[in-house]
C-alpha cells in the first residue's frame, strides 16, 4: 500500500514521505506489529498499550479520508497467501434468513437481505491484506462500498463512529472517515468467486487502510453512533491499537 505527501518551502525542498514511511521512521504504530493478533490469541503488551493514545492521534492526523490506495494487477493476486484465522468456531448462517442491520443514530434504519445487498452496485478491488502478525496477502475483494450503505441509512450529523457486530461474537469499531473511505467494502466475493464461509461469508469488511484485525468477518450489524463505546473492539480491549491504520 502506498501513500504520498509533499510540501515545499521557499527554495528548500523537503523529501517525500509516504504514510507508512513516516510511521516507520518515527517508531509510532510499528510497536503494534509485535502484539500478535488477527484472531490468534496473544499476551497483552504493556508497551503497545501505553503507546496507543499517541498512535491514534498521529494516525488520525495524517489519514486522508478520500485518498485512494494504489491497487494491484490480477496477475499479482496471491490465492494461497490469505491465512484463515479464527476467533471462535466458524458460525453457521442460514443465507435465506440472513439480514444485515444498520441502526443507531440514523434517520433510515436498514434491514437488508443478501439479495438486497447484491442488487446494489458491485465494487471490486485488488489490495494487500496486512495482518498484525507480520504476514500479508494480495487479494481481490468484491462487494458493496460501505459508504453507500451508510448513506442509505442517513446518519445524523453528529455520528462519528461505526460499531460492527459479527455472527461469531466478534466486535469492532471504526472512525466514520475510515468506514466511508471509497475502498472500504462489505465484501461477498473473493478473487472473483463467492466469498468462502471461512473467510467471512456472507459479508466481511475489506479495506487497504486498516490492519487485518479491524476487518471483521460474518458482519451482521452496523451501529452508527456519536459516542465510542467502552468496548472498542475484541483485540483493542486487550491492549491492541484502536485506529490500526496503514
Amino acid at each position: 500500500m502506498k501513500h504520498t505527501h509533499k510540501k515545499d518551502i521557499i527554495h528548500i525542498v523537503k523529501p517525500r514521505f509516504n504514510r507508512r514511511k513516516f510511521l516507520q521512521i518515527s517508531g509510532i504504530s510499528s510497536i503494534g506489529l509485535f502484539l500478535g493478533g488477527c484472531g490468534t490469541p496473544a499476551l497483552e503488551d504493556l508497551v503497545g498499550k501505553l503507546s496507543e493514545p499517541l498512535n491514534q492521534k498521529v494516525e488520525e492526523l495524517i489519514f486522508q479520508p478520500q485518498k485512494l490506495v494504489p491497487e494491484f494487477a490480477v496477475s499479482e493476486i496471491q490465492p494461497e497467501a490469505l491465512i484463515i484465522n479464527s476467533f471462535r468456531n466458524t458460525p453457521i448462517i442460514d443465507i435465506d434468513k440472513f439480514r444485515l442491520i444498520i441502526d443507531g443514530e440514523v434517520n433510515n434504519p436498514l434491514n437488508l437481505s443478501m439479495t438486497d445487498i447484491q442488487a446494489l452496485p458491485l465494487t471490486s478491488m485488488i489490495i494487500r491484506h496486512v495482518c498484525v502478525e507480520g504476514w500479508a496477502a494480495i487479494v481481490q475483494w468484491g462487494g458493496i462500498r460501505l459508504r453507500d450503505l451508510i448513506t442509505l441509512a442517513q446518519p445524523q450529523a453528529n455520528v462519528k463512529y461505526a460499531f460492527f457486530e459479527s455472527a461469531d461474537g466478534y466486535y469492532e469499531s471504526w472512525d466514520l472517515a475510515s468506514a466511508t473511505h471509497p475502498q472500504t467494502l462489505l465484501a461477498y466475493q473473493k478473487n472473483g468467486e463467492k466469498l468462502p464461509v471461512e473467510n467471512g461469508a456472507p459479508l466481511r469488511l475489506a479495506s487497504p487502510i486498516k490492519l487485518g484485525y479491524k476487518q471483521s468477518k460474518w458482519v451482521t450489524r452496523i451501529t452508527l453512533t456519536s459516542q465510542l463505546s467502552a468496548f472498542k473492539g475484541y483485540w483493542e480491549d486487550q491492549g491492541y491499537e484502536w485506529f490500526a491504520g496503514l
